[in-house]
């Protein structure tokens, strides 16, 4: 008897995974299922070729599974597995490999985040982390390789990425070994345990010292003196060879939907045109009706607006979390396991870092969630706090996470591959972000002006990433955009827009996201009338998992069906 499609299809998404877990450990490793080999990153030349040639190959399989005799959870991970192996097959075809990512998260915090992420609960934990500390160095010398044969390929830097990455590399170690991001587990490390793993401390700090350092200065030193050089002064993408394919991928990578870069330009027109007008409304109940402009520089000038300092922003954020926590019930039936908490983000990375972001839970539960926010006060001004937290933390990237780590019936690539997926990811913490209306979080027009000013900022990015990559804007046009319509401090917009230059269309996914969850709010409200219950319909839309945009749509169109019959 035939295998079914069924069978065929959880066989074929095993191997998927599995295949996943080589190619990328740190993948496997915060899934809880880590290799046994302690290299923690893949990215040579030859690692994407493989990864490509592999992913034609499962892509034939998949073909030869009809949807037909699926249900419908099945025709969705079909459909997922398709998009993320065409995936790898397109980043090796648009050559996205040889120009990887160098701002504002380059290679270093790469490495950084996995060290962030370990926690060393006895001896074999720490010998465990040494060995896979000791990979590293060898993955900084393949991001060079990727870059050296981009070169040879004619590929090129804009000037003002590689400017802004060398000074990010190079501070990353611009101090003693004990006091790097990478000996941070033994620092973190319970005092009970931390007589037993000093023998691995002592051989980490000397590895640090000799080895880690010692590449990602050799890695710095190569783009300073090989890449910069040739460096461009044009900044869009499509200037580059293979420019307009790889933007193209991009776009759809990051927004999950069939929009034309020009289509999402016009979005962004029409979002901040409505934006406009809301911010308006709320300037003139601050006590600025018609001075929108006046209200914008009250609130970046009055000092009254800024925390006095890294330990005191860090203090009210963490307050600020918890006044969120106790709200969620309210809001989300299904609660996670896992905790989180509030950390700064290291003066030396917070300059070129955005003002806050989440670090996930593991999935073993060994490595609480993380919400990082910048050490540097004067960029954070504490009316967008409130935004931020829903964003980040609960109900944020960091309950929406958790809660994807605990779906024990989805395949394992559904569970653990969900940075794949922003636009999804994105646009539930954007739609958080408005949840803070209902539960009474925005208490002054400061802070509802925050949260508009934070949808503002999303809106933006729609149409300076598009007006750079598409129209040919220049860097000073982008910033000028964006601070006319924002309160961030000019330094903040200007590493915004930076960071649009050197990932195109990474920022897409959040607006359109948003817009989405907003959408399928509205159709569930519209459709269920008073059966509407909002506990349910967040624990619905949750446990779609890590899903593109139009398979979200299906999830809840087939849970509406349900709930109407």
């Amino acid at each position: 008897m035939a295998e079914s499609g069924s069978l065929r299809l959880e066989a074929l998404a095993e191997r998927y995974w599995q295949f996943l877990r080589h190619e990328f450990p740190l993948t496997a490793l915060l899934a809880g299922q880590p290799n046994d080999e302690p290299t923690m990153f893949r990215e040579a030349p030859s690692d994407f070729e493989r990864r490509a040639d592999r992913a034609v190959d499962m892509l034939a399989e998949l073909s030869g599974i009809p949807l037909a005799g699926l249900s419908f959870q099945e025709r969705n991970t079909h459909r997922l597995l398709r998009r993320e192996l065409d995936d790898l097959r397109q980043v090796r075809d648009t050559a996205a490999h040889l120009r990887p990512w160098l701002l504002p998260a380059g290679p270093e915090f790469n490495t950084i985040y996995f060290a962030n992420a370990t926690q060393l609960a006895d001896t074999a934990a720490a010998q465990a982390y040494l060995a896979r500390l000791a990979t590293l160095p060898a993955y900084f010398r393949d991001v060079e390789a990727c870059l050296r044969e981009g070169t040879e390929r004619g590929l090129r830097y804009p000037r003002a990425v590689l400017q802004a990455a060398l000074v990010n590399i190079r501070a990353a170690v611009a101090a003693a070994a004990e006091e790097l991001p990478w000996f941070g587990p033994f620092r973190r490390c319970p005092a009970a345990v931390q007589p037993s793993v000093q023998p691995q401390a002592d051989r980490a700090r000397a590895l640090i010292e000799q080895a880690i350092v010692p590449a990602v200065r050799a890695l710095a030193d190569f783009m300073e003196q090989s890449l910069l050089p040739r460096a461009r002064d044009s900044i869009a993408c499509t200037d580059e060879p293979q420019g307009a394919a790889f933007y193209a991928f991009w776009v759809g990578h990051f927004t999950t939907v069939a929009m034309e870069p020009a289509q999402i330009h016009a979005l962004g027109l029409a979002e901040v045109a409505r934006l406009e007008a809301e911010i308006a409304t709320v300037a003139a109940q601050a006590g600025f009706a018609g001075d929108v402009d006046g209200y914008r520089r009250h609130l970046r000038d009055d000092p009254a607006f800024y925390a006095p300092s890294a330990e005191a922003l860090l203090e009210r954020t963490q307050a600020l979390a918890k006044r969120i926590d106790l709200k969620i019930p309210t809001v989300i039936g299904h609660l996670p396991r896992a905790c989180y908490g509030v950390q700064s983000i290291p003066p030396a990375a917070a300059d070129k870092l955005p003002l806050a972001y989440a670090q996930p839970s593991s999935a073993d539960g060994r490595s609480p969630g993380i919400f990082w926010i910048s050490s540097l006060p004067q960029r954070v001004p504490v009316y967008v706090l409130p935004s931020l937290a829903l964003h980040e933390a609960w109900p944020g990237h960091l309950m929406h996470i958790a809660l994807m780590q605990e779906m024990d019936a989805l395949p394992m690539f559904r569970r653990a591959n969900f940075t794949k997926y922003s636009a999804c990811l994105e646009g539930w913490a954007m739609y958080c972000e408005s949840l803070g209306q209902e539960l009474g979080l925005y208490r002054t027009p400061h802070e509802e002006f925050g949260r508009l000013d934070m949808e503002m900022w999303r809106a933006c990015r729609l149409v300076v990433d598009t007006g750079i990559h598409l129209h040919g804007w220049s860097r000073d046009r982008a910033i000028d955009y964006m601070a006319a319509r924002l309160a961030l401090t000019r330094p903040a917009i200007e590493a915004e827009v930076d960071r649009y230059i050197a990932m195109p269309a990474q920022a897409l996914g959040y607006m359109i996201g948003g817009l989405k969850f907003r959408e399928l709010r509205r159709r569930a409200q519209a459709r269920l009338g008073a059966g509407f219950k909002l506990r349910d319909y967040h624990d619905q839309l949750i446990a779609a998992g890590a899903v593109t945009l139009p398979v979200l749509d299906e999830v809840i169109d087939q849970w509406l069906d349900r709930h109407a019959a």
